[in-house]
């Protein structure tokens, strides 16, 4: 019984030392990901650098445009209306149906005679 208590506490040590190697290796492999992550991050911020000095003045200036546009609209909608008559509306009697029977173009573009007429594309010749 000793002996079968020893090979388990053995195995059990054995068991958690495979277990931190493959877990250790996991976490070496995430920290290089993050330092090259960090790096990365770096870079960005030293190219971004000389453009965040202008963002201010890009912002103010979409700001003066999207001010102006309401009142752009305005004078585009006063030109419009002073360019364009509207037209009286032409007097029309009430719909009538179609006379006949309309012909449908689907069934000739796909192939298909109802009235034993050959293929789509053929009845001409």
């Amino acid at each position: 019984m000793v002996v079968f208590s020893v090979v388990d506490i053995v195995l059990l040590i054995a068991g958690l030392a495979v277990y931190l190697f493959i877990v250790g290796g996991q976490l070496t492999r995430v920290a290089t990901n993050l330092e090259e992550c960090r790096d990365l991050v770096r870079q960005i911020k030293r190219n971004a650098e000389p453009i965040s000095q202008d963002v201010g003045h890009i912002n103010e200036t979409g700001a003066v445009v999207a001010g102006a546009l309401p009142l752009l609209y305005g004078m585009a909608e006063g030109i419009v209306k002073g360019v364009t008559a509207p037209e009286a509306p032409a007097e029309r009697g009430p719909a009538r149906p179609a006379s006949g029977r309309r012909r449908s173009r689907l069934h000739d573009g796909v192939g298909y005679s109802p009235a034993g007429r050959h293929l789509a594309g053929t009845h001409g010749r």
